[in-house]
């Protein structure tokens, strides 16, 4: 009887350590699968948060903590922006690189998105129907804001105030300082798809001023130096940068247009423009505008909207 029960004991103790070790396996299992959830949790998680593309939207650009929107642009990661290249201090290239008031500017709102900047080369008279048909993500061309545009495009919020101005040989036409003194038989430059060209044909055409219409900028001011035209209506701005190099010329009347300049969008791509803005408004807040605009425009006084607030 005792042998019997010993070993009816020892089966029932080893019958007790099986199922302790089942117990203990079971409990592991348990953990580990709790461990993997937790890791594919986690790896759900990533492309929502913070900044890239996200997988609600197919976006690029920055989301999340940043305050942004999701948008897109054509190429992941680039912003294609349409430019004359020809417009100082706005735009131009000066050994190779893209420089100005607009190139600094775009460039630096690109970079809070999360973007690197193309620069792409364009014709301004036929720059807003292009980006327009999403050939290019925007237009950064020292660009008025007017409703025919708006017609074609969104613009941004205004960046610039600008105006016109009249700009002469004085070395041909010493005698030439407004454009009252402009009439019959006199030939005045213009581009082509500019606002100076429209305030050449409202105010100077019906006095008997000839317009010459020009593709680029550069090609007015050289016909100008030539002596081949009276004068060059364009905005301010711009022609007070260009004469600088070119002694013969002068700025002789501001023409005061009330303009501002505006980035130009596509209407399909209204999430861009959107975070283009909110951007914009950070470097107008922290000072950046602020910074850029003097170097461009050393010693002019920083328009009340565009102060630094922050």
């Amino acid at each position: 009887m005792v042998v019997r029960t010993h070993e009816h004991d020892r089966g029932r103790e080893k019958g007790d350590a099986v199922k302790r070790t089942r117990l203990w396996l079971a409990a592991l299992i348990a953990v580990f699968a709790l461990i993997v959830a937790a890791c594919a949790g986690n790896d759900d998680e990533g492309p929502t948060g913070g900044t890239g593309v996200t997988a609600e939207t197919g976006g690029t650009g920055a989301t999340g903590e940043t305050g942004f929107p999701a948008f897109t642009t054509l190429e992941e990661g680039v912003l294609q922006v349409a430019n004359c290249l020809d417009y100082p201090p706005f735009e131009s290239v000066v050994d190779g690189d893209e420089v100005g008031f607009d190139i600094d500017l775009v460039e630096e709102v690109a970079g809070r998105l999360g973007l690197t900047v193309e620069w792409i080369r364009a014709d301004f008279d036929t720059v807003f129907t292009a980006v327009a048909g999403d050939q290019f993500d925007m237009v950064a061309a020292a660009a008025t804001i007017l409703p025919e545009r708006e017609d074609v495009v969104d613009f941004s919020v205004p960046y610039y105030n600008s105006r016109q101005s009249l700009t002469v040989n004085t070395q041909e036409t010493p005698d030439i300082t407004t454009t009252d003194q402009l009439g019959e038989g006199d030939v005045v430059g213009v581009q082509k798809g500019t606002t100076g060209k429209i305030w050449a044909e409202e105010n100077l055409a019906p006095n008997g001023v000839e317009l010459k219409t020009f593709q680029l900028a550069s090609d007015m001011f050289r016909d100008l130096e030539a002596g081949n035209v009276q004068g060059i209506i364009n905005d301010e701005p711009a022609s007070a940068e260009i004469v600088k190099g070119l002694p013969a010329l002068e700025v002789v009347q501001a023409i005061d247009t009330n303009e501002k300049y505006g980035f130009a969008f596509s209407p399909s791509n209204p999430e861009l423009r959107e975070a283009f803005n909110m951007a914009f408004e950070q470097v107008v807040a922290d000072g950046a505008y602020a910074d850029i605009l003097l170097e461009y425009f050393p010693g002019v006084e920083v328009p009340e909207e565009f102060q630094p607030t922050a």
